[in-house]
């Protein structure tokens, strides 16, 4: 869901957007999101057997936390950034970083229920590379009206998922 925000706000800024400009947008943004839940899984593994009791909590506090986060910025008022063109390698590779930043957790998360990585990895990527592609050309028409909407809704999603996981295990 970040990504997807800066997606909007990054294809409100161009003045000519090109098919490369959102493709390459995409890309980045759904390479990153892959392999920052792989990378925080390897990490999650080595720590598996240490956290197995209590595994289930910190799923659900890292995925409360990240939810919150987002629901807290989505709120924020940012100020608007004048010099900063999406289109610039630099600049995506800097957005691609700061939106994937929270996937790490994400793999910490998904070493510790022993899910799916590689499924979970390939449809992180692919799932935001479709929202990212289609979030430039939203952004191009309709501004930034839904950025922060569709952020709180991401940090709302996360938020019960968490609890979903904590109740699995409490409960059944």
């Amino acid at each position: 869901m970040d990504a997807f925000a800066v997606s909007v706000v990054s294809g409100s800024a161009y003045r000519k957007l090109h098919v490369k400009h959102a493709l390459r947008m995409a890309l980045l943004f759904g390479l990153f999101q892959a392999c920052m839940p792989l990378i925080g899984a390897l990490a999650g593994l080595t720590i598996r057997k240490f956290i197995a009791g209590w595994d289930h909590w910190l799923a659900f506090s890292l995925l409360a936390a990240i939810g919150a986060r987002m629901i807290y910025e989505s709120f924020k008022i940012k100020p608007e950034k004048q010099n900063l063109n999406p289109a610039r390698l630099p600049v995506l590779f800097a957005l691609a970083l700061a939106t994937s930043i929270d996937a790490l957790a994400v793999g910490v998360t998904l070493s510790i229920l022993a899910a799916s990585l590689l499924r979970a990895v390939i449809v992180i990527g692919i799932v935001t590379f479709i929202l990212s592609y289609l979030g430039v050309y939203i952004g191009k028409r309709l501004g930034h009206f839904f950025e922060s909407r569709i952020e709180a809704l991401g940090g709302c999603i996360l938020i019960v998922l968490g609890a979903k996981i904590l109740a699995q295990h409490l409960f059944f």
